[in-house]
């Protein structure tokens, strides 16, 4: 089953990367998609495939986009590569959502490598994206690739 959020997250980071003077849609080759992968990735090619192919797009990666809301080892697990391979890393976390973020998570924030951003609705993840690679990533975004685990 597809997190109901990734959609949201991989159209708003398209749309953000591919606005003019963002990042060239040939760069985006790690956004997820939704055709292989999760648990249907899982049954047709096997969870080898995935985490493989996981660490392979986290390798290509210049930044990770993560939804943490939904306790995940999955995400926890990239996460721990991201770091571990000096990724720069943007948490989102919904606020509203009756879930207390892991002090893991939370405890990582730095305010430079790895950041953590509270939302309320999903219509607050575009500004938190388009602030973020703007400030972080002024000069880069054209050459970037994007890592987006939900």
């Amino acid at each position: 089953m597809l997190s109901p959020l990734r959609s949201v997250y991989n159209a708003q980071i398209q749309a953000f990367a591919t606005s003019p003077g963002k990042i060239h849609p040939e760069g985006l080759p790690c956004i997820l998609d939704t055709c292989d992968s999760g648990e249907d990735a899982a049954f047709i090619r096997g969870d080898k495939f995935i985490h493989d192919r996981d660490l392979a797009w986290l390798n290509q990666a210049d930044v990770v986009v993560a939804e943490v809301t939904q306790p995940s080892l999955g995400v926890g697990y990239e996460l721990g590569h991201a770091v571990a391979m000096k990724k720069t890393v943007l948490c989102l976390f919904c606020s509203t959502s009756g879930r207390v973020l892991s002090a893991m998570v939370r405890g990582a924030e730095n305010g430079d490598h790895f950041l953590v951003r509270d939302y309320q609705e999903e219509e607050e993840i575009e500004k938190i994206l388009e602030e973020y690679f703007t400030s972080h990533f002024p000069t880069v975004l054209h050459h970037s690739q994007v890592s987006a685990s939900v």
